[in-house]
């Protein structure tokens, strides 16, 4: 999957309720919010909804791409993820899992199925959740003060 030019992501509240957001990526412009058993209004995906979203459509277009690099009978392929928070072995810390069950349609073989099965893994967004990631927070204010 080739990389894409990135675009910034401007998320802000709109007002309609406590959690509720707009995100604006580009020309595109999406709804967030909470669902109400945790005090949101429900208007839009959570943020957990809109990863795991992400991880869903990486993995079809990382396994489309596959397919028809190959040039396999993939005729649709559709992903179903769940996300909850489990034990590691030890009990002691909690971990994010993500569930993705893959569902593929088309006159494939199993050795098919099996290697767009791996192929899933190597999409960037999976690749992503299963290595750690640094994120760094700046104020906005200390940043243009610093440039005065």
């Amino acid at each position: 999957m080739a990389a894409s030019p990135k675009r910034t992501v401007t998320v802000e509240e709109t007002g309609d309720g406590p959690y509720a957001e707009l995100v604006t990526v580009g020309d595109h412009v999406l709804r967030v919010d909470e669902g109400e058993a945790l005090g949101g209004r429900d208007i839009g995906p959570s943020p957990y909804e809109y990863l795991m979203a992400a991880l869903g459509a990486c993995t079809v277009m990382t396994l489309r791409m596959s397919a028809d690099h190959h040039q396999w009978p993939l005729a649709k392929v559709s992903v179903m993820v769940r996300h909850k928070k489990v034990a590691t072995a030890d009990g002691k810390i909690l971990v994010d899992k993500f569930e993705r069950e893959i569902h593929l349609q088309g006159d494939l073989t199993d050795e098919q199925r099996a290697h767009l099965l791996e192929v899933a893994d190597e999409c960037p967004v999976s690749q992503t959740l299963q290595r750690s990631s640094l994120v760094v927070s700046t104020l906005a204010e200390a940043r243009l003060s610093a440039q005065t």
